[in-house]
């Protein structure tokens, strides 16, 4: 019988700098129809929710579920609405 001894294994701590905890900090961007409504999104006239569905081909609920999503993953949105035009914009992450 072979003598066998189990080795624990150590975890390496990460490095923090400052532009670590930065990157860390800042949305991924995805790509894709995602990625279109965060581009529409970041202009200075930010986008409708029509606006963005004729964007992506998507229908107005699918967008306003889209929108909802990106909020958890540090994307700030708000709704401005200016001479009866509702836009969306990106605002700053909170935290």
């Amino acid at each position: 019988m072979a003598n066998t001894k189990t080795r624990k294994l150590q975890r390496e701590e990460p490095v923090s700098t400052p532009a670590a905890q930065e990157t860390a900090k800042a949305p991924i961007r995805p790509g894709g129809k995602l990625g279109v409504i965060i581009e529409r999104l970041e202009t200075r006239d930010g986008a409708t929710a029509e606006e963005l569905a004729e964007a992506t081909g998507w229908q107005k609920h699918s967008v306003l579920g889209a929108l909802s999503r990106l909020r958890p993953h540090g994307f700030a949105m708000r709704l401005e609405a200016e001479g009866g035009r509702k836009a969306y914009r990106l605002g700053k992450a909170e935290g």
